[in-house]
């Protein structure tokens, strides 16, 4: 009998303590042993799908003043020096944000609807994975908005760039509209996927692999050593980070990155 006492009140106590853990606050908890597998598993940033307590998100790629609008919370002392989703520690004094689709080191400008006041954040991180919320700020970003002493805000984000492989400083919206040398403005990198001395071969590249993720196929009409070639391109790329980033995945042997004009 006392067996089988002590079996139920031990099955009450881990029914408890799941409930405690799903349970959030101000500041996000998240599964951190979770978020070690994502990490190693995804070295580096890519858009491929990926999966977090059942459900899959699909990264999506997006252009120069496209608007969300959702739930801000913020994450501070408990992921400070962790490792980020694309493999960065996690610094809560720098203007740094997750969001659960939006492409790496995409540039966003967050205003809280409360009271007006902006904060600019670069991507670099996962989440947060709660059903009302769209974007997880540092804790640097979130208390410019003012939202530290109330944990979550309604916010407006608007994305203003593209920041390089490890340009981990925020360029003001001046700088943005001033020194395009810094950031990968959208259009300007594709994958050449093939390459054809005959058109038909072009064609059928073309068709078979428009709009693969999102993204669109061109083909490019060039002279190489005298030779009329027919080339096949990925384009829609926001930055050379994110189209190293999917070269990496492997889908396409052989690509390699290519600017365009």
């Amino acid at each position: 009998m006392n067996k089988i006492v002590n079996s139920v009140i031990l099955v009450a106590l881990m029914a408890l303590l799941m409930v405690t853990g799903c349970s959030t606050r101000g500041v996000t908890k998240y599964n951190t042993q979770h978020y070690a597998t994502d990490t190693k598993k995804y070295s580096h940033p890519t858009m491929r799908p990926y999966k977090v307590h059942g459900v899959t998100y699909y990264p999506r790629t997006v252009k120069v003043g496209d608007t969300f609008s959702g739930i801000a919370s913020w994450y501070g002392p408990d992921f400070h020096g962790k490792l980020t989703s694309n493999g960065e520690k996690y610094n809560m004094w720098e203007m740094t944000a997750a969001h659960k689709t939006l492409p790496m080191n995409t540039i966003v400008e967050v205003t809280n609807k409360r009271n007006g006041k902006k904060a600019v954040v670069r991507i670099n991180d996962r989440g947060p994975f709660v059903a009302t919320r769209i974007i997880d700020l540092s804790k640097a970003a979130a208390k410019k908005i003012g939202m530290i002493p109330t944990g979550t805000a309604p916010v407006r984000l608007r994305v203003i760039g593209f920041a390089k492989k490890g340009e981990k400083a925020i360029p003001t919206r001046r700088e943005l509209q001033h020194r395009p040398q810094k950031m990968s403005m959208a259009g300007h990198y594709a994958l050449q996927i093939g390459s054809f001395t005959k058109i038909n071969g072009a064609i059928y590249t073309q068709e078979k692999y428009n709009h693969t993720d999102g993204y669109t196929t061109i083909i490019k009409d060039m002279q190489t050593n005298n030779t009329r070639m027919f080339k096949v391109w990925l384009t829609g790329f926001k930055s050379e980070d994110e189209a190293r980033n999917y070269k990496e995945q492997g889908k396409f042997k052989n690509a390699f990155i290519v600017r365009e004009d």
